[in-house]
C-alpha cells in the first residue's frame, strides 16, 4: 500500500450527526492505520450504522472533519469516495438476479472503470472485465458458483458476493457493515475467514455484532456507545476495559 505508515489512512475528527433532538454521533473521533483490520463494536441504537453512512457519504455529516488518505472528503458525494478507494459493502444493496454470479461481478468493474452501467448484456462482450471478475470471485471463494443464477446462492454466498462486488473496485479502505449478520455457525466461519483475508488487499474496517469473531479478527478496536467512543485499542486492552464491560460486553469481557 502507498503513503506514510505512519499517518492514518482514515482520520475522523469531531463528526457529529443529528436527526431532531436525537444526536446519532456525538464529536467522534477515530483513526484507523493502514493495513489493519479496525472493528468498530456497540450496542444496538449506539449509532454505527449512522457513523458508517457518514464515512461512506450516503449521510452528510451536521458537524466535523473526514480525512482519507490525506484528502479532505467531508463534503464528496458516496460515488466520489468511492473514486478515491474508499467502498461501503453495502453500497451495493441490490444484485441483479437476471445477470450471472460472473456478470454481476464484471458490472461492477465496469462501474468503476467509468463505463455505462445503461445495460448488463454488452458486459459479456467485454473479456478484460470477466478476467478481472473471475479474479475477484476466487479471492472471495465463488469461482464455482461464477455461472450460477443469484437465486441458487445461499445468504451466505449473495454477502460474499456483495463483498466481491466492492472488491472489484480494488478499495485502499473497505467499509464491511455486518457481514456476518443472519448466518448460521458454518457461514459465519467463511465469512470470518474471507474477512481475514481482505487484509492482503485493503484496510478494512468492520462493523459486527459477532463479538468473538471480531476480537479474533481485529487489530484494534472501538467501541461506539451512546454515539461517542469511549474506547480504542487492542483487543485484549479493550475487552478488559471497565467502562467497555460495564457498557456493552458485560460478562463476556472477563471471559
Amino acid at each position: 500500500m502507498t503513503g506514510d505508515a505512519t499517518t492514518p489512512l482514515l482520520e475522523v475528527r469531531g463528526l457529529e450527526k443529528r436527526f431532531g433532538g436525537v444526536v446519532a454521533t456525538d464529536r467522534v473521533d477515530l483513526d484507523v492505520a493502514r493495513g489493519e483490520i479496525h472493528a468498530l463494536i456497540g450496542p444496538n441504537g449506539a449509532g454505527k450504522t449512522t457513523l458508517v453512512a457518514q464515512l461512506g457519504g450516503q449521510l452528510a455529516s451536521d458537524r466535523g472533519r473526514i480525512v482519507f488518505a490525506g484528502h479532505d472528503i467531508t463534503s464528496l458525494s458516496a460515488h466520489e469516495r468511492a473514486r478515491r478507494g474508499l467502498a461501503r459493502s453495502f453500497q451495493v444493496t441490490r444484485l441483479f438476479r437476471s445477470a450471472s454470479v460472473l456478470d454481476n461481478v464484471a458490472l461492477a468493474v465496469q462501474a468503476v472503470s467509468g463505463s455505462s452501467l445503461r445495460a448488463w448484456r454488452p458486459v459479456r462482450r467485454e473479456a478484460a472485465l470477466h478476467v478481472r471478475a473471475r479474479q475477484v470471485l476466487d479471492e472471495v471463494d465463488l469461482a464455482a458458483k461464477a455461472g450460477h443464477a443469484i437465486d441458487q446462492l445461499s445468504h451466505g454466498e449473495r454477502r460474499a458476493l456483495e463483498v466481491a462486488m466492492t472488491l472489484a473496485s480494488r478499495p485502499t479502505l473497505m467499509l464491511l457493515d455486518e457481514p456476518m449478520a443472519g448466518m448460521g455457525s458454518d457461514e459465519s466461519a467463511r465469512m470470518e475467514r474471507l474477512v481475514a483475508r481482505l487484509r492482503a488487499h485493503t484496510t478494512v474496517l468492520l462493523i459486527e455484532h459477532d463479538v468473538d469473531a471480531v476480537f479474533r479478527l481485529a487489530d484494534r478496536v472501538s467501541v461506539l456507545v451512546g454515539g461517542r467512543i469511549i474506547a480504542s485499542g487492542a483487543p485484549a486492552e479493550v475487552r478488559g476495559d471497565r467502562a467497555v464491560i460495564a457498557a456493552y460486553l458485560g460478562d463476556e469481557g472477563a471471559s
